[in-house]
């Protein structure tokens, strides 16, 4: 089983962003964390794999309205550093789903 990369800061780019409020970067973060301990456990399955990835992208679907209530979005920065986190998280771990499959539920 491989371990995910310690160095590699999930969304820094979000975080580094006073635009986007860090509690619902940690929500985000979060979400993406699930689909990184699967992957940690060892699992290969794509389908497992991408239904734990529908999961998380649809868990960011759902802060969209606290985005917005917070005066903040998920727009083209915040949607650029979550398809480069996915992509990066899949890399990682050798999966090969493509970033495009992976977030395919985005409605962001």
């Amino acid at each position: 089983m491989k371990s995910f990369d310690v160095n590699y800061k999930l969304l820094d780019e979000m975080y580094q962003d006073e635009y986007y409020p860090d509690f619902l970067v940690d929500k985000v973060k979060a979400a993406l964390q699930e689909v990184i301990d699967l992957l940690e456990c060892g699992e290969t399955d794509t389908e497992v794999i991408q239904e734990k990835l529908d999961k998380a992208v649809c868990a960011v679907n759902d802060l969209q309205d606290e985005f917005e209530e917070n005066d903040s979005e998920i727009e083209t920065v915040a949607r650029d550093c979550i398809g480069t986190t996915v992509d990066y998280i899949l890399e990682w771990f050798g999966i090969p789903i493509d970033v495009e499959e992976a977030i395919r539920e985005r409605d962001w």
